[in-house]
């Protein structure tokens, strides 16, 4: 220590204040350690800000938009169209209410919350830098958490003009006429949807042979033959290439393309935010993709664990919630260990899609055999009530009947893959979902339906 620094001390120290990181802070806390978490933004980090609940809110907006083209089929005529500003001053009020309940939630747990930006200076002090100073603060245990950000793509830097990331679309206060998505994962997906929704003609430019190639290949097909339908362009096998200020420029299966548009919004990924860190101080190697590698019980070295987006796996709020209560228990002194069977995953597009669980093709690759039940959901009385019945329940399992995935394209599949995460980790056979008396009519049922077939 430079003769002059005057250090505090912490148990714990949580860097990042986002879903993992003020999860682990307060579990932390409840176990009796004393905790200080330290965000350089807002409380609540991406996912709270500028991800998961204000990319929710916009879609209840464009659902809510397009609802009375959707009724007219039932005969009921309406109208309905999004002012702007008043949408993000509500989205805002949202967001303040959330963000305040997760403050409210620290300082009832005792957390001290720091402001400003952390950086490692050995495996047991961090630094952090704040309003012009900095303060040391030394540890027993320190918890990465610091998420994640946009991937670039060096051919469409991001302008926040024309070439807007998903935060930017977030913000928006008049939807562009004609917009080019280029991603076909989840991100590019629900954005390009809502967009679709308040008015904006879109393609969406995805350089993989379908839509959301990380998932079932079932599902990517089955919403992509939904979006077509809506009116959303998809060129599958394509890249963008550039853009002049006028039009996208692409190249794919048919050779090169011009796409005129207004906004073209870059949806490629994320990246984990490591590269600041100092983690080579603390001696926490990364990946070339700037991961950070764990054990099951989230320790990177003896001093420093991490949750979230920074370590591999999907980048979900929940699943870092998940591993932040194993990263609170590891830095009390716990034996704890992060083995869940699933990890939900969902796209909020329209059709929504879920996925829990192995796909048929990864229960054959880990050695299992395998089974599929699906039920479309044409068979679904409550799907048809709500005007979708084009989607369908996919359910995996082993020949004994152990259930081992689900798959869902479909109305509140968000909703239905619960249940289903549910039964696997519970370890329920088909006929334990066939024997289940689910109630009449409603889209729960199809998983006892699926298992039934």
């Amino acid at each position: 220590m430079v003769v002059g620094e005057v250090s505090t001390f912490s148990e714990v120290v949580v860097i990042g204040g986002g879903p993992g990181g003020y999860a682990t802070a307060e579990r932390a806390a409840a176990l009796g350690r004393s905790v200080v978490l330290v965000e350089r933004e807002r409380l609540g980090g991406v996912c709270l800000n500028a991800g998961c609940i204000p990319s929710k809110a916009l879609i209840q907006v464009a659902n809510t938009v397009a609802l009375p083209a959707e009724a007219a089929a039932w005969g009921v005529e309406s109208d309905a169209r999004a002012d702007m500003e008043r949408v993000q001053a509500w989205m805002a009020a949202v967001m303040d209410r959330l963000r305040g309940d997760v403050e409210g939630r620290m300082r009832r747990a005792g957390v001290g919350v720091v402001r400003g930006t952390a950086r490692f200076s050995t495996a047991r002090r961090v630094v952090v830098a704040t309003n012009g100073s900095t303060q040391h603060i030394e540890f027993d245990h320190a918890v990465v958490a610091t998420g994640s950000r946009p991937t670039a793509l060096r051919a469409l830097a991001v302008d926040h003009a024309r070439i807007l990331d998903s935060t930017d679309v977030l913000a928006l206060r008049a939807i562009p006429r004609r917009t080019a998505v280029i991603g076909g994962g989840y991100i590019g997906l629900e954005l390009g949807c809502a967009l679709h929704k308040l008015g904006s003609a879109v393609t969406v430019v995805e350089i993989a042979d379908r839509l959301l190639p990380a998932m079932h290949p079932a599902l990517g097909g089955a919403l992509q033959r939904r979006l077509s339908a809506r009116g959303i362009e998809v060129l599958l096998g394509t890249s963008a290439l550039d853009d002049d200020g006028a039009a996208l420029r692409v190249r794919g299966p048919d050779g090169e393309r011009r796409i005129e548009v207004d906004a073209v919004v870059v949806a490629v990924g994320r990246r984990p935010n490591t590269d600041e860190l100092g983690l080579e101080r603390a001696g926490v190697p990364c990946d070339a993709a700037g991961r950070i590698a764990v054990d099951p019980s989230r320790r990177a070295t003896r001093t420093v664990l991490a949750v979230g987006d920074v370590t591999d796996g999907p980048g979900l709020a929940h699943k870092a919630t998940a591993e932040a209560e194993v990263a609170a228990a590891t830095a009390a002194g716990r034996r704890a260990a992060f083995a869940p069977a699933c990890i939900p995953e969902v796209v909020f597009t329209d059709p929504e899609v879920a996925s829990a669980g192995l796909t048929p093709e990864r229960a054959r690759e880990a050695g299992a055999e395998v089974v599929t039940r699906r039920l479309p959901l044409t068979a679904s009385a409550r799907a048809l009530l709500r005007g979708d019945g084009a989607g369908f329940v996919e359910l995996v399992a082993e020949p004994s009947g152990a259930l081992l995935g689900a798959h869902i394209v479909g109305p509140d599949a968000a909703e239905l893959i619960a249940e289903a995460a549910l039964a696997i980790e519970m370890g329920a056979t088909l006929e334990d979902l066939a024997l289940t008396i689910h109630p009449h009519p409603t889209l729960s049922e199809s998983l006892a339906m699926a298992a039934m077939s």
